[in-house]
């Protein structure tokens, strides 16, 4: 286990959260990478320096802390540019990384699906890119840990010219997947399937409500980003339609634009869905803020215009009912549930229901007898309010979605 120097810098210039509150979100980061946290240092500095970030002064006096407490890296909670981090790294003698190089270093350790990790090289490669000028030989770490991980330790020997072949290598192969993708929504979309993703902050229990709702095994971590691969889990509600819940991976302040590139092809489970289920974590104290970072995300991809039902989960750690009346207050129509506790769900699955309601309509229908397969359609997919036979053909009243209209067509007396 690498140990870690953290280090904030506030410049004054990042509204709602502390530089606090900033060190301790990294340092969550840290530890969902695998480090040991020693130190948290907040530098407070109006202006950058262009050449060490922090000042040379400031970075001497760090390199006595790594040095004197047997620091391994040092993760800054900003952006470097390569020639602030080969500098820093220069004269504190310890690997350095930033923030946007350590999440890329989680979702490496969290990919599992083949998709997921051609994501993630793509977001790696074309981070490490623009920084091959000035690093040099220091890009060559193969002695592992943290900002280490991913495509293959050959992957820092990478010339320009390879890095870009790769990458356009690698474009080609999640074009391929995107397609994929693309026929598995339509095909779902011919059987009238809705789809509701669940959004929301990293590790505010996307999981576990999927988990809960749909009786399924998705494995929950209390780490950021422990679900990276989106899941889809098949959902009956009360008036027999089906729908589908996506769990999709978090979301986090400042996302880097690497991984939101990358990562497009997931996120399409979040442009294609029907409905967005937004969950919000009440108990934790930067609540809005973290959904402020939801709907910046959302705003990166196309969605921000999506129909949404906020849940605010965890309901049963919050204590202080001023607080969550303050939540209740901002977010118009928001419902109270405790994933883990699996609280509040028939208010939430009826919000649901009602919200999906204009995807739906009630039909007549004439329909052989002998037709197994369309009544099998009608059974899987809508919810029969009536039905009586008559000599070869059944007659029935149903609920059905709008999507499944055109298979119907034939069969349809009135609606």
């Amino acid at each position: 286990m690498e140990r870690a120097l953290l280090v904030t810098v506030d410049s004054g210039r990042d509204e709602g959260w502390s530089a606090e509150e900033r060190s301790t979100e990294l340092a969550e980061l840290a530890m969902s990478a695998g480090a040991k946290v020693v130190r948290q240092e907040i530098v407070r500095r109006h202006e950058l320096n262009p050449a060490c970030f922090i000042g040379s002064g400031k970075a001497r006096q760090f390199a006595k802390t790594c040095a004197d407490e047997n620091i391994d890296i040092v993760i800054f909670n900003n952006e470097l540019s390569a020639s602030q981090q080969k500098n820093l790294e220069s004269i504190m003698r310890t690997k350095t990384i930033d923030r946007t190089q350590l999440i890329l270093d989680i979702f490496a350790r969290r990919a599992h699906t083949n998709e997921g990790k051609l994501q993630v090289e793509l977001a790696q490669l074309s981070y490490m890119l623009p920084r091959l000028t000035g690093k040099g030989v220091a890009m060559s770490r193969l002695g592992g840990g943290i900002g280490t991980r991913g495509p293959g330790e050959q992957k820092l020997e990478y010339d320009r010219r390879r890095i870009r072949a790769r990458i356009s290598h690698l474009k080609k192969d999640l074009e391929s997947l995107h397609k994929r993708r693309d026929m598995m929504r339509k095909k779902r979309s011919r059987f009238s399937v809705l789809t509701v993703a669940i959004i929301g902050y990293t590790n505010v229990g996307k999981s576990t409500l999927l988990n809960a709702l749909t009786d399924s095994d998705v494995m929950v971590y209390d780490k950021l980003f422990a679900t990276l691969d989106p899941t889809v889990r098949k959902f009956t509600m009360p008036n027999n339609q089906k729908v589908l819940f996506v769990d999709t991976v978090g979301f986090i302040k400042e996302l880097p634009h690497h991984l939101v590139e990358a990562f497009k092809a997931t996120l399409e489970e979040v442009i294609e869905a029907d409905l967005l289920l937004h969950l919000v974590d009440a108990s934790h104290p930067k609540a809005l803020e973290q959904a402020e970072a939801v709907y910046k995300v959302l705003g990166q991809i196309g969605a921000e215009e999506k129909p949404t039902i906020t849940a605010l989960n965890k309901i049963d750690l919050v204590e202080n009912a001023e607080a969550v009346n303050r939540l209740r207050s901002h977010f118009n129509d928001a419902i109270m549930i405790s994933a883990l506790k699996r609280r509040g769900f028939d208010i939430l699955i009826t919000h649901i229901m009602n919200r999906i309601k204009g995807a739906t309509m009630v039909v007549k229908l004439k329909i052989p007898a002998a037709d197994a397969r369309t009544l099998n359609l009608i059974h899987e997919n809508g919810f029969i309010r009536h039905q009586e036979y008559e000599g070869d053909c059944i007659y029935i009243e149903a609920e059905i979605s709008i999507r499944l209209k055109d298979l119907l067509k034939g069969h349809i007396l009135s609606q």
